[in-house]
Order: structure tokens, then sequence, then C-alpha cells
């Protein structure tokens, strides 16, 4: 028996004309949660940062947030909405009595304030994020104490695949 006939769109054509005028390809990266830590940006001393998708226009991105064990991105908020996707792990915000893992979903409104932390667990903590718009650091009192926005990203990023052998041009790569 065809193990395809039930792929009833096998027959239907692809577009000719793909893109439009001016558009950019897609990025495609294969095995985005990757095991090998070169792709992992360090973010705190705890928790790193796999880039899969940068807007510098935008002043956005889309990232794979990593921590191998317990660990901690310092308060912030955002001025704008971000999403997140639970891969693997477990985390959560000291702010809130939920804990994400495995397949949870979160949204994040603009202006919350929270402490970021990945709990000790089997599986690295691994959460896919659509971040928009830069991250404001918070002291204990909640006042803002300085920022990083995706030009303090793209220049964190290229620095670390300098140093690791992978090329700054990784970066750019993702630009769209």
């Amino acid at each position: 028996m065809d193990k395809h006939n039930n792929e009833f769109w096998r027959d239907i054509p692809p577009i000719a004309n793909v893109f439009k005028p001016d558009a950019l390809p897609e990025v495609y990266l294969q095995d985005a949660a990757i095991d090998d830590e070169r792709y992992y940006v360090p973010f705190s001393d705890t928790v790193s940062s796999r880039p899969l998708w940068i807007s510098p226009s935008q002043n956005s991105w889309c990232d794979i947030l990593m921590a191998k064990g317990a660990g901690l991105v310092n308060r912030h908020y955002h001025p704008h909405q971000v999403f997140g996707y639970t891969i693997s792990g477990k985390w959560g915000y000291l702010e809130h009595d939920w804990v994400a893992t495995k397949g949870d979903f979160i949204y994040e409104t603009p202006g919350e304030g929270h402490t970021l932390v990945a709990y000790e667990h089997e599986e690295p903590m691994r959460v896919f994020f659509i971040v928009k718009g830069p991250l404001i650091w918070l002291d204990e009192n909640g006042e803002t104490t300085g920022y990083f926005d995706v030009h303090d990203y793209i220049d964190l990023c290229r620095k670390h695949y300098n140093k690791v052998g992978l090329g700054s041009d990784m970066i750019d790569k993702l630009f769209r």
C-alpha cells in the first residue's frame, strides 16, 4: 500500500512565483533547539539564547532560551507583548504562581515586570520566545536600571559567535 495515499495534495503544483517583489526568503533552521551549546549566546550566567530570527527595524527577535539547570534572567519588563512556548524543562516567574513545563504557552502583557527563573529538572529548560521590543531592566523595587534591545542582542550574538568560531555573519543571515 502507498504510504502517501492520504496526501491528497500530492498532485497540486507549487506556486510558480513564490516571492513578491522585494520579499526576502524565509529563515529555515534545521534542529532549532540543537544541543550544540556554541549556538546559545550567554544571556546571563545561567541562561543562554539561541537566536532564530531578528528584525532590527522592528526591534524584535525570536529565540530559544535555555538553562541546563537552575537559572535566572534578571528582573525586567517588556513595553511590548512577548509570546513563549515551552519546549522542555520547567520555568516560571517569581511574581506568579504558575510553573511552565513542556507544551505550555505564555503570553506576557506589555508592562508586566517579572523575574524569569529556570527550575532544576531532568531536561534543560528550552522556551521558544517571540520578543517584540526591548527588555527594561528593573531593580528589586521595580525601578528602571537600564534596557536591552535588539541592537544589544545583535552585538552580544556577534561577539559570542566570533568567540566560539561560528562567525558573526551567522547573525546577519537571520535578519528580516
